[in-house]
Formats: C-alpha cells, structure tokens, sequence
C-alpha cells in the first residue's frame, strides 16, 4: 500500500498514475538524509556492539560489579527512547546537569542540535548496547564455560581466551542483536527529532514531516521517504543473514 501511494497509484487526489516523481521531488534532500540515517545508525551500533560486548563479560564474571551492570541494564530496557532522548537533553545540553556542574556552559560544545549528532548518537548507543550486553550474556553464559576452561587448561592467557573462545562463541548473537540496533536506530525518529539539527533531517524524521505536511500532495513523498528507509533496513537485515551463514556457530 505505501509502495503503490509513492509510485501515485493511490493517491488523495486526482486519478492513478504511475510515477517516481515522489522519488524524485527531493531526491538531494533523499540521498543527504540516507547518508545521515546511515552515519547515525552505523556509529551507534558500533558503540551498542562494543559496549555491550565489555558488559557482557562483566556479567559473565558473576561478582558483585557484573550484577550491578545487569541490574542497570535490565532496568534501562524498558525505558522508551522517547524518555532516553529528554533525559540525554537535560543530561547533555549547553544548559544541562553536566555544563552546570563543571560550570563551562559558556565553553560547553554543542553535543545537543550539533553538527554531529552526538547526543542522538550517545542515546541509541546507550539503550542499545544494554540490548545487546543482555543478549550476549545469556548467549555466553550458556556455551562459554566449558570451553574456557578447557582453553585455560591448556594455557591461553585472558586476551587467548577472548579472541580465540569468547569472541567467536558471541558473534552470532553480537550480529543478530546488532542488526536490530542498527534497524530499529535507522528508522526511528523521536531521538533524531528531539535532539538533532533542523536540517539536514534523517529519513524518518523527513518522512513523519512531510505525512503531517497541510499539502495533500506530500503525502506520496513521505511514502517514497518510507520505502526507502524500509528497504535500506532490508538490505541489511540480507547482509547479516548472509554473514551469519558463514559463520560455523550459525550453521
């Protein structure tokens, strides 16, 4: 149904007519918020996967701090991203908790609405990566035991064991969860809204500004918006499949 509105086969008024012209009516604008979408995605999911990683082996060592990391992992999980981004605001802007209590409001940098998205990124790094440090856990909690003491045993040192036991036994889960960090931080628009620039605007928040637009003829815009945003997120849930194939813990 979105695909058939963007290509003008439904639309609001006027009769069916196949066209890209919802494609190409802000096709600079497109291709400048795909790049964004992208850049903000990919770089906290990088951060999601490695800090969640560092949490999962802190879980793992079942000592106080470990039960402390779960602990505010599993009560971060069901906070919804919309409260994540006003508390990463107050947390993170020029007249926030931090510049008051260093007192540089004056030198603060610009990390809420900044030329590079840094508190959007700060937000979805941090409630992704208590997903992910939660997934790779109970992942490693369940196949790493044995197989790290049998590498002890026969003499891998700490940094053996976590290249040669814990990394391969936790890449499968650290894709999976990855993949849905990064989909989910593609085409979500509240946190990129609320603490992003006015322009350029990422896919979904272009997309939510043009389906509420008073002008009837944006709405196949925001469609073609939607469809691209989907099908990027489909391009990369192939690629995971396709690089977890070739892992022999997958197959």
């Amino acid at each position: 149904m979105v695909t058939a509105q963007s290509l003008g086969l439904m639309p609001l008024v006027g009769r069916p007519e196949l066209s890209t012209a919802a494609y190409t009516a802000h096709g600079g604008d497109l291709l400048v918020g795909g790049g964004l979408s992208l850049a903000i995605a990919g770089t906290s999911t990088l951060l999601a996967c490695l800090i969640g990683f560092m949490a999962a082996l802190i879980m793992m060592q079942g000592r106080w701090c470990g039960k402390l990391v779960a602990a505010m992992s599993s009560l971060s999980i069901p906070l919804p991203h919309i409260v994540g981004a006003a508390a990463t605001g107050l947390l993170l802007a020029d007249s926030g908790l931090l510049a008051r209590v260093f007192g540089t409001a004056e030198r603060w940098p610009p990390l809420v609405g900044g030329p590079w998205w840094a508190a959007v990124i700060f937000e979805y790094a941090w409630k992704e990566s208590a997903f992910v440090g939660l997934v790779l856990a109970g992942t490693l909690a369940t196949r790493s035991v044995d197989y790290e003491e049998t590498a002890a045993l026969l003499g891998a040192g700490r940094l053996g064991r976590l290249r040669h036991v814990l990394l391969p036994l936790s890449l499968p889960a650290l894709m999976t969860s990855g993949t849905i960090a990064f989909i989910y931080s593609f085409g979500s628009y509240e946190v990129a809204w609320l603490l992003g620039r006015p322009y350029p605007e990422p896919l979904p928040v272009m997309a939510l500004r043009l389906y509420n637009s008073v002008t009837l003829t944006s709405r196949p815009e925001a469609a073609a918006v939607a469809v691209v945003t989907a099908a990027v997120s489909l391009c990369a849930v192939l690629m995971a499949l396709a690089f977890l194939r070739k892992i022999p813990l997958w197959r």
